[in-house]
């Protein structure tokens, strides 16, 4: 089989060190690339190139394929490669992992959907070589079913490449904890978390079927060759722990441990729990720069349960970093430098302190009163991520802009929706203003049609307009007059589905006009990359392609991007470089202000794993930083709030 190369993208502080050393805690092999896409192109290029050599051969080519947010991009790339590059599918043979129980392959949730809509419909394969489970037979005939779909795959002389994903239980396919090792094509019920995560596809985690039927361990594990790919912050802990960890049926995921032709790619994202990356320092020698000197002086500080003052010689020499003191000299000196790099990250004035020497501040003094754009990915991401800087910013002068980059609508349920348009209808009739067109939608949300792709455009126009009311409130209630709250409604994300459409230049075109029009000094955007349908990442690239394509204009000639985080994660300690701690009083207004968002109240589209309201992970996020912090041996707050500087 063709192998899939690391990427010159890959981490490069550890060149100088044998892989054997860096990979020594790994008990599979893997790959990391900076971003998904580059790791979606190789496995697609190994792929064709299989393809390629199968027809050569003549002989079919048998795949096993997965569904998912991960294999996506893969499958692009495939039907570019099919659309302009003529790579033929007419010798392929295509087994998928798994189908919902039960499921109508109309059904736009079924993965018999998925896989046409993404690739089946884009290429020349053979309808009849195509397989998946079926999710529409009798309860009864399931057991005779899955015996058939074994028998096909070994008709087919077995599976030549396997392509999985892994889920937050660590399943693969849908193989949930607890699958024996040397099970086969079979109905299992579902984990509850893995029922969470498939919630915002079916319009809650109730509508999710509570079974399907997926291939087995040993049948995944009998493919030639296996390639799992992984993306995304969330996806770093599953990892790791089957990458490192024991063989276990909690972690199906790591049964896998002894095949012999597998390959596990990730983005660095996912990456970011894997020993040689979290601790390098415990796995051998590792170049020792500032970043990662902050990042293991807070790790030992608290793996010792210690303040940064109070380390000692042998707290390093003991934990991996004798080779830090050999190079920067005593404990002493290393404690007191990040003992004040930490405390100048600590400030009560994000746009910085008029009149000040501002050396040792995260933000300028001048000018005195600076010129914000807050972008906001969804309708409320800027109070629950930063409300408490969102006000200190106005109460202390500065002009700020909120720019909400997205409707939000599809995170909008059909009961509130329905309750909106039922006033609005009460309202047209206490008027006698007749009005078909809400008629039919007040029809519609009464009795919607669960399996449809999307909802009807009026619909998404009560949705949107609802997040809209909800976000003007709130950023009124800190301060802004209607004038500096922009909605941009960005076009990708109007597709009315979960999947939105790709980022266009109408939507940079938006982010650059606000930008050219404010000529702010500041700029606040979300680096919460964590987000699970992806739209606080798409936002963020939207406002780097406008900052590329804005180079060398006066209206970004003083501008500072900060990032913030808050929703779905939070920056670790040792990469906040701005950090604004917040009274009682402040943290009590940041709730209020988030209060406005009464859609996202009492159980949201979009939940998480976390069961917690977004007000509530957001306090409880704050007073974890300041408590950390704390803990390192600073001063005591109620709550902080971080930033970390994105230098362009």
């Amino acid at each position: 089989m063709l192998p899939i190369h690391t990427t010159a993208k890959a981490d490069i502080s550890y060149r100088h060190v044998g892989r054997t050393d860096v990979t020594r805690y790994e008990k599979m092999h893997v790959e990391v690339f900076g971003e998904s896409a580059d790791a979606s192109i190789a496995v697609a290029n190994e792929i064709a190139d299989l393809i390629r050599a199968k027809t050569y051969a003549k002989k079919k080519c048998v795949l096993g394929l997965a569904t998912g947010s991960s294999p996506i991009r893969v499958y692009d790339e495939l039907v570019r490669l099919h659309k302009e590059e003529g790579l033929s599918f007419a010798n392929v043979v295509t087994f998928n992992l798994d189908e919902y129980f039960p499921m109508e392959r109309t059904d736009s949730r079924s993965y018999w959907h998925f896989m046409h809509e993404y690739l089946f419909n884009h290429v020349d394969i053979d309808p009849q070589n195509i397989y998946l489970p079926d999710g529409r037979i009798d309860l009864a005939d399931v057991y005779q079913h899955c015996m058939d779909y074994e028998r096909k795959i070994e008709e087919h002389g077995g599976l030549d490449f396997q392509l999985l994903g892994i889920g937050r239980t660590g399943h693969v396919g849908f193989n949930e904890p607890g699958s024996n090792s040397r099970s086969l094509t079979r109905l299992i019920t579902l984990d509850h978390l893995t029922r969470v995560d498939a919630g915002p596809d079916f319009q809650g985690m109730n509508n999710v079927p509570t079974r399907a039927i997926t291939m087995g361990i040993d049948t995944i594990r009998k493919a030639r060759r296996v390639v799992l790919v992984a993306w995304g912050y969330k996806k770093s802990s599953i990892v790791q722990t089957a990458v490192g960890g024991e063989r276990t049926s909690s972690i199906p995921a790591s049964f896998l441990q002894d095949h012999d032709n597998l390959t596990i790619l990730l983005d660095q994202e996912a990456s970011s729990d894997l020993r040689r990356f979290k601790t390098p320092w415990l796995v051998g020698p590792c170049e020792w720069n500032e970043d990662r000197t902050r990042k293991a002086i807070v790790w030992l500080s608290s793996y010792v349960k210690k303040p940064i003052l109070k380390l000692t010689e042998r707290d390093y020499n003991n934990n991996g970093m004798s080779d830090l003191l050999a190079r920067d000299g005593t404990a002493y000196e290393l404690n007191i430098q990040m003992f004040n790099k930490l405390q100048h990250t600590i400030t009560g004035w994000p746009g910085g302190k008029p009149n000040v020497d501002d050396s040792q501040r995260p933000e300028r003094k001048s000018p005195a009163k600076k010129r914000v754009i807050l972008f906001s990915p969804h309708p409320d991401d800027d109070v629950i991520s930063m409300g408490g800087t969102f006000l200190r910013l106005v109460d202390q002068g500065h002009e700020v802009h909120v720019a909400y980059q997205t409707s939000g609508n599809i995170a909008v349920s059909n009961a509130d929706a329905l309750r909106f348009a039922e006033f609005s209808n009460e309202i047209n009739k206490a008027g006698g203003v007749e009005n078909p067109a809400l008629d039919e939608t007040l029809a519609y949300l009464r009795s919607p049609d669960p399996a449809a792709d999307m909802d009807p455009l009026a619909v998404r126009q009560i949705k949107s307009l609802i997040r809209r009311g909800e976000a003007a409130a709130g950023a009124r209630f800190c301060g802004l007059p209607d004038e500096q709250i922009h909605f941009l409604d960005m076009p990708f994300y109007e597709s009315g589905k979960n999947k939105k459409f790709p980022l266009s230049q109408a939507d940079i075109d938006l982010t650059i006009g606000l930008i050219k029009t404010v000529r702010p000094h500041q700029i606040y955007a979300a680096g919460d990359l964590a987000d699970p349908h992806g739209t606080h990442k798409i936002c963020l690239n939207a406002i780097f392609r406008a900052l590329e394509q804005l180079e060398g204009d006066k209206a970004i000639a003083d501008t500072w991007l900060w990032l913030y985080r808050g929703a779905w994660q939070e920056w670790p300690i040792y990469e906040i470089e701005m950090a604004i701690p917040l009274s009682p009083q402040e943290v009590d207004k940041k709730r209020q202000a988030i209060f406005f968002h009464q859609s996202q109240k009492d159980g949201v589209m979009f939940q998480g794993e976390d069961n917690r309201e977004f007000w509530q992970r957001a306090e409880q996020r704050n007073r974890a930083t300041a408590r950390t912090y704390n803990q390192l041996g600073l001063t005591e707050y109620e709550a902080i709030e971080a930033f970390r500087r994105w230098r362009f």
